[in-house]
């Protein structure tokens, strides 16, 4: 086989791990307490910490 092929089935197995893993985290989010939207809360108060010392004089 060639190197191209085997590059692409691991992308093909990436997408469905990543696929598999937001599907797990997304079934309960029919509420504000669910995983995947506490997830997306942390990051977003991450990268809000994040901006804000990048702000900051030096």
């Amino acid at each position: 086989m060639k190197r191209g092929a085997q590059a692409g089935q691991s992308m093909v197995e990436y997408l469905v791990v990543c696929a598999a893993l937001a599907l797990a985290l997304g079934v309960g989010m029919t509420d504000d307490d669910s995983v995947l939207r506490q997830l997306l809360d942390a990051f977003a108060e991450a990268y809000d910490r994040f901006a804000f010392a990048l702000s900051l004089p030096s």
